[in-house]
């Protein structure tokens, strides 16, 4: 019989790691108690200030008051646009680390910021007249284009280190033809393009939220289902096989996944710089001797509380010139 592992353990009713569960219980406790604290400042700080006290009433009279209209029409689709990117980028980024065994690893890397980018600024610079309602779809093939190339050119996933080194390349030849588009472009669209890289939650609607849904509607329920998968992945290709799991299989499923997450929160938002890579690492700290099936949540909950809490001062920072939130995530 196998001697129990350190990680399973617990000493003096101290779990694995040093963390007491009710350690644990609070430092998650802090984290919902720090979401709903930047959730009511996005919602009652700016032009007009909108108390604590008189926020039930913003939102039930949302036709009636100047502050109605600008809590319900403004600020709440901007706050979650602000919480459903962060999940959906701190979630990716769990799932990029894990099936690639690597803690570095960003969504950045696999050339969907980039591609995304690319699709925004095309039909800008060359002047080709699309309809509004067809721009974002622009940003999410370029998006999408730029993930699959990348899981294409490693094979579909083959390794960890053929899809990293891939999308480095992907991105890095999307981005030069981004550089080929800004340099042709005027000085309007350069502004227009550099605020997009910059990643901004400026002036979006409810119009922008109801675009992620279906995209959500397919990602998370694939994301639950694999995360066990992403434990298994940790251990190694060959671990992974002889415990039943197809490697490569399971991390293109994972790496795809991982792209349906990012690409539509890109093509909205813009790339809203390391939050995939900050928000993992703050999960796992939470809770050192976990997996990814425990990691997962509140990696994603992480990349709201960052999104959100850095949009506060992108909005008020300079009012009333607003700032890209992806500066303040940087």
């Amino acid at each position: 019989m196998s001697a129990p592992s350190a990680t399973d353990s617990t000493v003096g009713g101290v779990a694995s790691g040093g963390r007491h569960p009710r350690f644990r219980a609070g430092r998650h406790l802090a984290l919902v108690g720090l979401l709903a604290a930047a959730s009511v400042c996005a919602l009652s700080l700016g032009t007009p200030y909108v108390p604590l006290h008189r926020l039930p009433g913003a939102l039930l009279d949302a036709d009636s008051t100047l502050a109605g209209i600008v809590v319900t029409e403004l600020r709440v689709p901007r706050l979650v646009l602000a919480l459903v990117a962060g999940l959906c980028m701190g979630a990716a980024g769990l799932v990029l680390q894990e099936a690639l065994r690597n803690a570095l690893a960003v969504p950045e890397m696999l050339g969907v910021s980039s591609g995304a980018a690319f699709g925004v600024a095309a039909p800008l610079v060359l002047a080709v007249s699309i309809p509004t309602a067809v721009q974002p779809l622009l940003a999410i093939g370029g998006a999408v284009l730029g993930g699959g190339l990348t899981l294409l050119a490693a094979g579909l996933g083959r390794s960890p280190s053929a899809v990293l080194l891939t999308g480095a390349a992907v991105a890095a030849a999307l981005q030069a033809a981004l550089l080929v588009l800004m340099v042709m472009a005027d000085q309007f669209d350069l502004q227009l393009i550099y605020r997009y890289l910059l990643g901004s939650l400026s002036a979006r609607t409810w119009d922008d939220v109801t675009g992620l849904w279906p995209w959500l509607l397919v990602a998370l329920p694939a994301l639950v289902l694999c995360a066990p998968v992403l434990s298994v992945l940790r251990l190694g290709d060959e671990d992974a096989e002889a415990l039943g799991v197809r490697a490569q299989r399971a991390r293109f499923a994972a790496l795809a996944i991982a792209i349906v997450l990012i690409a539509p929160v890109t093509a909205v938002c813009g790339p809203v710089a390391w939050v995939g890579f900050l928000a993992p690492h703050l999960a796992r700290r939470l809770d050192p001797s976990a997996d990814a099936v425990r990691w997962l949540p509140w990696s994603a909950a992480w990349g709201a509380v960052v999104v959100a809490v850095a949009d506060v001062p992108a909005r008020l920072a300079l009012a009333p010139v607003e700032t890209p939130v992806g500066a303040w995530t940087s």
